[in-house]
């Protein structure tokens, strides 16, 4: 079985989100299994230069760009120098600005996959920056993952001609979205199975209320449509051997997690109160994970009495309330602006209870950090979070999108972090979950399989 696995990004050799951590870990499960797969993703800047000892395996032209293809072990590297090389991350400028020529520089991507995939069984691309792969290219049998279907790839019509796509693909029933190109539409139409990274997920998506506009397309293709659960590194993600951490320890160490709590309030300035629950949160500031409900329920979670963590980076507005919420009380919340691996382990670690209130969420990945790690997830009843997460077992879930219910879940929570016995078994359950990418790699093959024997698809669960 040989694959050809593409992707925008690719962690260590760029990455701007949790899709460059998916583009390391799946390919690697399926070798495991097997499969023999080649990840095929553009040589940016930071890419080339982690791509040392890498050689040149192909010189040609595409859709007007010069290009060359790398290759170091299994990994393909397109270097277009007019296209990759610069300043910024895969899809924005310095600024935060989206390159105005993004439509090219991943219509290239695509079609290069799709000069590459009649070599491979089968061909697997991933999120919008890929999509148009299947509609290139209709022999090799493809796979598309959406990780997130907010992000779809929409360019003004213009750019049709000069991806060398035939107009009559302006239809409604192609790539037409709203007098757009969509290219995540032409790969949902296209492909001969779709994934994402949820069983959830895949049911909400075929929603008007989390379709994005594309959910008829999805209810449409419902046969072609199945939801695997990403995977963790659960070798990275380890509290038993996580350096990073200021004590290690394991489902019948639990009472060192306490000393990694300290440690965590004394580098953010907290008051050091051990039997207080501390609250801890890591991800994008942003409308969709739900920032603002923490920071507007901030005054009453600290009044419980509990104390409350922030980490990460996003929206200006966002950045400034949680900024705010430590302002009001200080010793009690912090605000970590920014990004910062060490202390996102330590708040894994020395948090008693971790917030999710995010109003989607396809798949996350820190809820199932945080039940390894013997913390508890507070978290909305949504996609991955609903998928992962035991109410009640390993964590507790939410309804609806408001702080009165993420305050009424916590206050479910602390109900039993007061009774030890309870709470420890809570822990111990968590931390006894499978979440490594052994079964959905294994799920991946299963699908492969079918596609090189052109069966259908499974149908989605």
């Amino acid at each position: 079985m040989r694959v050809l696995f593409v992707t925008p990004e690719c962690a260590p050799f760029a990455q701007a989100g949790g899709l460059g951590d998916v583009s390391a870990a799946l390919p690697a499960a399926l070798r495991a299994l097997g499969v023999e797969i080649d990840v095929l993703l553009p040589a940016y800047s930071e890419a080339l230069a982690k791509l040392e000892g890498a050689s040149e395996v192909a010189a040609f032209q595409e859709l007007g760009c010069d290009c060359r293809l790398l290759r170091k072990e299994h990994v393909l590297a397109l270097r277009c120098a007019a296209l990759y090389e610069r300043e910024g991350t895969p899809y924005q400028d310095a600024s935060g600005a989206d390159w105005p020529d993004n439509a090219l520089r991943f219509g290239v991507l695509s079609k290069v996959a799709a000069r590459l995939a009649p070599g491979y069984d089968v061909l697997h691309c991933n999120d919008w920056q890929a999509a148009l792969a299947p509609v290139y290219e209709q022999r090799t049998p493809s796979v598309l993952t959406v990780h997130n279907l907010a992000f779809q790839g929409v360019f003004d019509r213009e750019w049709l001609t000069r991806l060398g796509l035939p107009q009559a693909y302006f239809s409604v029933d192609e790539l037409e979205f709203h007098g757009r190109l969509s290219f995540l539409k032409g790969g949902l139409v296209h492909a001969d199975a779709i994934t994402t990274v949820s069983a959830g997920y895949a049911r909400e998506i075929q929603s008007e209320e989390y379709g994005s506009g594309l959910d008829g397309v999805l209810r449409a293709r419902s046969s072609r449509l199945t939801g695997i659960i990403n995977g963790i590194d659960t070798a990275v993600w380890d509290p038993a051997n996580d350096p990073r951490l200021a004590a290690r320890y394991d489902e019948n160490g639990l009472q060192r997690k306490g000393a990694n709590k300290e440690a965590l309030q004394r580098r953010l300035n907290l008051q050091v109160e051990p039997d207080v629950p501390l609250l801890g949160f890591i991800g994008r500031l942003t409308h969709q994970k739900g920032v603002d409900l923490i920071a507007a329920a901030a005054d009453e979670l600290v009044a419980l009495p509990a104390q409350l963590v922030f980490l990460g980076r996003g929206e200006r507005g966002f950045e400034l309330a949680a900024a705010a919420a430590a302002a009001r009380h200080p010793g009690r919340v912090a605000a970590a602006i920014g990004f910062n691996e060490e202390l996102a382990h330590l708040i894994e670690a020395g948090a008693d209870i971790f917030l999710m209130p995010s109003r989607f969420e396809p798949c996350g990945l820190n809820q199932m950090y945080s039940q390894r790690y013997g913390t508890p997830p507070v978290a909305r009843a949504t996609g991955g979070l609903a998928d992962t997460i035991s109410d009640g077992e390993t964590g507790f879930l939410f309804e609806r999108a408001e702080s009165a219910a993420l305050i009424a879940a916590v206050r479910r929570a602390l109900e039993v972090y007061r009774n030890p016995a309870r709470w420890r078994e809570m822990q111990r359950a968590g931390m006894r979950r499978d979440f490594s990418w052994a079964g959905p790699a294994r799920r991946y093959a299963d699908l492969y399989a079918a596609l090189a024997r052109r069966e259908t698809p499974p149908p989605g669960r």
